[in-house]
């Protein structure tokens, strides 16, 4: 070995693994979104061609409640109805004042439903959608007054009343006055049913708390969508609270429709068809 010679030895650095710049400039990119089912990346405009399922595996991206009404109701002839409503601290919750001004930015509405009168394929309808953008859907006064006005319309001018819920229940800073709407607007629910009027409920992924323990399980027809999860509390909760493992798909669309607990489960693309075969029946 000569004097200048040096044993060779492998470098022991240690490896680190990173997502590559090109996939975060993508995922982070607002023009691209990836699928959390399939990590497919898809460009945005696709996606919404596709009415926000995924072209590859089928998952179901929400849409929001400007989307929705586009999605069910007759082109030129939404009336938006409740438009300046709006919730007030009226408990002084820390934050509540600050998480308000925030929703209201990030989703360009007020509060988390959007209400008002339609046409679906001619049928004259009330609607109501709720927006899981707006503080995880949550239901305080103004929600539960919003849907129990639709439901009010709905009565006195005596056409159907449809509500899209998605939710994570009532919203804990307005304490009673939140519980209170659960009571209210099943109420309305109550007195449409004695009426004869017909009430659809749609609610999608994902419907939890006290929206599904009030007027999101009480329509005379409930409609979802695939995989859509509705229950009152989460899986892992209830799994905690009863020391058992939960059945495969619990609290998901299919496991519902299977026990009764909904009646139809209805493919984005045919939503409206199904709402309108429907309402066709009941009116």
């Amino acid at each position: 070995m000569g004097i200048f010679s040096a044993k060779k030895t492998k470098n022991q650095y240690a490896k680190v693994t990173t997502k590559s710049k090109l996939t975060l400039d993508i995922t982070e990119s607002s023009q691209w979104k990836k699928c959390s089912k399939c990590n497919e990346i898809i460009y945005n405009e696709d996606l919404k061609n596709n009415l926000n399922v995924c072209p590859k595996c089928g998952n179901y991206f929400p849409l929001n409640a400007f989307e929705r009404i586009e999605l069910l109701i007759d082109e030129r002839t939404f009336e938006e109805q409740d438009i300046t409503l709006n919730s007030k601290d009226f408990l002084n919750f820390p934050m509540y004042k600050e998480k308000l001004e925030e929703s209201i930015d990030k989703s360009r509405m007020l509060d988390a439903v959007i209400s008002g009168s339609g046409k679906i394929n001619g049928i004259g309808v009330n609607i109501a959608v709720m927006d899981f953008n707006f503080m995880g859907g949550s239901m305080g006064s103004v929600v539960g007054e919003k849907v129990t006005r639709i439901l009010e319309r709905s009565l006195e001018e005596k056409i159907p009343a449809i509500v899209v819920s998605s939710s994570g229940g009532a919203r804990m800073q307005e304490g009673i006055v939140s519980l209170m709407q659960m009571a209210k607007t099943s109420g309305a629910v109550k007195r449409l049913n004695e009426a004869g009027i017909p009430f659809i409920s749609v609610p999608v992924n994902p419907t939890t708390g006290g929206v599904t323990a009030s007027f999101a399980m009480l329509g005379d027809v409930i409609i979802t969508e695939p995989d859509a999860l509705i229950g009152f509390a989460g899986p892992r909760v209830i799994e905690q609270t009863i020391n058992q493992k939960l059945p495969k798909g619990f609290q998901r669309a299919e496991f519902l429709l299977e026990h009764g607990m909904i009646d139809i489960i209805s493919e984005r693309k045919d939503l409206k068809e199904t709402i309108f075969r429907v309402l066709e029946k009941l009116v």
